[in-house]
């Protein structure tokens, strides 16, 4: 799985709630939907930097994530 897909998964799983990068980022380690090609786990600065690029399927404002 992609991480903007594991994003996606979560988001979607907690009713598509936005939420802040630090807890998609822990529930994504937490249920093992993505990792690293280092094997390190996915920071929360990693989590932000993907919703940017992908403005089309996430939304960031007020610090938090959400789906568009």
């Amino acid at each position: 799985m992609k991480l903007h897909e594991a994003m996606e998964e979560v988001l979607s799983s907690h009713n598509r709630m936005p939420m802040a990068a630090k807890d998609i980022a822990r529930i994504i380690i937490e249920r093992k939907l993505y990792e690293r090609g280092d094997g390190n786990p996915v920071p929360s600065s990693q989590i932000s930097a993907r919703a940017r690029k992908y403005s089309g399927m996430f939304k960031v404002f007020d610090g938090l994530i959400g789906l568009a």
